[in-house]
């Protein structure tokens, strides 16, 4: 009894957040449509309260080490729980402008937030696997939310298939790397390959980095993002784009540098083909974009792929780059989809690059958020996009000679990239606008995200990167690597 004890102390966050939100989900089935806006206060409040837990809970093991509390998953649920309830902050004043309004939207992400808790906190490939699919099953359904809209379902559709696929992969991966290696703890499974070395455990470890590539969205698994972010509610969206990605990201550093560190020639291979093809595919994917939202998933594509660089290293110094880009993408990524939130025209949602032309007439401080954050994810000093890829390109040219050749080539990418950034800084600043519709009142929520978010890439990322930045070496060190 005082081992279970023990463990649910340490698996707080997640115990709060899955009894609040069943308690969450009755209040909404009692209380009918009107408690939507209740419903949505209270899951914000659960989500910073099961951040504010996991920051101060206590460190170890539990669940015979299938869960995992450490430095590392500290930061990971940080971040992730914030930016769930920035979501729903996004998500609740769109959806009563829409019409939409329900109490299940804000569950949803409250659940899907206890799964993406769990894959930071992954100690072996069942709470991996559990993890991957509590939170995916909720995003399926947020993908499909606006049942009326024909495009968010085909999107939700789209994204169950495809992730149905991804989930068999992975899964086939993880019966390979068992079968091989008897055991399903990462640490174990660790032990295991560094005495025996075996090709089979190499095979399922390749099909287990295609389902987590997957879920970042990296090429050439790609398929599913622009179609997605097309067709879902932009506030469900805005949650695919950050959230689950650091939590994915979390997953696949702690499952490879702690699974599978003896085989990182290997993994890291993989790895840096899979970068070069986001870097490829996000550069020149998103050159002949109409649609803002597409635009933004072909952005998050080649993002990844930097990202991707900080895992491959396989250091400290490579984790704790990758961290601190997540963390400074997530901000960049809530303030573009703020910004979309905040722009319409006669009640219609503001969704092709064109409308954008002529901003700085109508609404001159959305302009300049939109400038900034711009320059901020295509790397322009001193904005945090800048610092994000300083730390990766740096962790990835201390790693080996290779990967300098591939930072080489991310460089390369983000200079592609980098057209069509400054191509929405020219239509807000000198086009002629397409129609003389104004725009709509801009709600406080959304502008407030956007001017925040652009406020934070710069200057005030200057004050936070000495705080982020020992955390992440925290959370590096803290897991192990060196």
């Amino acid at each position: 009894m005082p081992d279970l004890s023990s463990a649910l102390h340490i698996a707080s966050s997640e115990l709060t957040l899955a009894i609040g939100g069943l308690v969450l989900l009755m209040i909404g089935a009692f209380g009918g449509e009107k408690s939507a806006r209740t419903v949505s206060l209270l899951s914000i409040a659960l989500l910073v309260v099961a951040a504010v837990l996991a920051a101060t809970g206590p460190l170890g093991t539990a669940f015979n080490g299938a869960y995992v509390a450490d430095s590392l998953a500290v930061y990971g649920k940080v971040v992730i729980y914030l930016a769930a309830a920035v979501a729903i902050v996004l998500g609740d004043g769109w959806m009563h402008r829409a019409g939409i309004a329900k109490f299940e939207y804000p569950v949803l992400i409250v659940l899907a937030s206890v799964g993406m808790g769990m894959m930071a906190s992954s100690g072996d490939l069942i709470s991996m696997y559990v993890g991957i699919e509590l939170h995916s099953l909720a995003l399926y359904v947020l993908a499909a939310y606006h049942r009326n809209d024909l495009k968010a379902s085909e999107a939700g559709l789209k994204y169950f298939v495809l992730g149905a696929l991804s989930s068999g992969l992975l899964l086939y991966g993880a019966s390979l790397i068992y079968g091989f290696a008897g055991t399903m703890r990462f640490d174990e499974i660790a032990a295991f390959a560094a005495d025996n070395p075996s090709p089979g455990l190499v095979f399922g470890l390749v099909f287990l980095i295609c389902g987590l590539a997957f879920k970042v969205s990296a090429a050439p698994f790609h398929m599913w993002t622009p179609d997605v972010y097309e067709g879902a509610p932009t506030p469900a969206v805005a949650l695919f784009a950050t959230a689950p990605k650091v939590a994915a990201m979390v997953l696949m550093a702690r499952a490879l540098d702690g699974g599978f560190a003896q085989s990182h020639d290997q993994w890291s291979q993989v790895l840096l083909i899979i970068s070069v093809l986001s870097f490829a595919v996000g550069a020149f994917g998103g050159l002949g974009q109409k649609d803002l939202q597409r635009l933004l998933a072909y952005s998050s594509i080649i993002n990844i792929g930097y990202a991707l660089l900080g895992v491959a290293a396989g250091t400290a110094v490579g984790l704790q780059a990758m961290l601190i880009f997540m963390a400074l993408y997530v901000v960049d990524q809530f303030g573009f989809f703020g910004v979309l939130l905040s722009l319409s025209k006669s009640g219609r949602p503001v969704r092709r690059i064109a409308d954008l032309a002529g901003l700085k007439r109508d609404r001159p401080l959305t302009a300049v958020a939109l400038t900034v954050l711009s320059l901020s994810v295509l790397g322009m000093p001193p904005f945090s996009g800048f610092w994000s890829k300083f730390y990766v390109f740096g962790a990835a040219a201390d790693a080996s000679p290779v990967m300098v050749g591939v930072a080489v080539a991310g460089l390369v990418a983000s200079v592609v990239a980098a057209f069509y950034y400054l191509r929405l800084i020219k239509l807000m600043w000198f086009d002629a606008p397409v129609d003389d519709v104004p725009f709509d009142k801009s709600p406080v929520e959304a502008k407030s995200i956007a001017w925040a978010a652009a406020a934070f890439s710069f200057p005030v990322v200057l004050i936070a990167l000495p705080w982020i930045e020992p955390a992440a070496r925290t959370a590096a060190v803290g897991f192990g690597l060196r």
